[in-house]
């Protein structure tokens, strides 16, 4: 910001320079800045509890161009330094968001990837239910062949 005030110095310089010479514009500013003047006046003599129905000095015309020019140029100062920040803040706004969009889209594809594991696991538990199903009708069908092979074989052996 301070190169930016920088910059903008010469250019509320030249403000200044302009709103003295033209002279319609020169009577507004004393017509202003007149009025500027009583308004601080009275607002100080309540502030200070002084009298406010006394007569206020008008200032001389050179000061109260003076007194505008120098308002207008600051006022220039002060609008582009508080544009620059307000374009500052949007940039920083939409970067943000696109952050958060993106951890967003992050968080879903875990999501997604977390519900793909999940059926995933279940599609094996159910193919190892059926292995363990398929073994067990194994298991009791070698049992029952070994106990089927026990009673040739005994028979075998009665007969030797």
């Amino acid at each position: 910001t301070l190169a930016l005030k920088t910059f903008c110095k010469p250019i509320a310089k030249q403000i200044k320079k302009e709103a003295g010479c033209h002279p319609q514009f020169r009577h507004s500013i004393i017509v202003f800045a007149q009025a500027n003047h009583r308004f601080r006046t009275k607002l100080q003599r309540r502030i200070y509890g002084r009298a406010i129905d006394a007569a206020i000095r008008p200032l001389n015309e050179e000061k109260a161009v003076q007194a505008v020019a120098d308002l207008l140029g600051e006022l220039f100062l002060f609008t582009v330094v508080g544009t620059a920040l307000v374009l500052e803040y949007q940039r920083s706004s939409n970067a943000e968001a696109r952050k958060e969009a993106f951890r967003k889209q992050e968080l879903e594809a875990l999501k997604q990837h977390d519900e793909y594991l999940a059926r995933e696991i279940e599609m094996l538990k159910h193919k190892l239910n059926e292995i363990e199903q398929v073994a067990k009708g194994q298991r009791l069908a070698n049992i029952m062949n070994f106990g089927k092979s026990l009673s040739t074989y005994g028979g075998k052996n009665k007969a030797i």
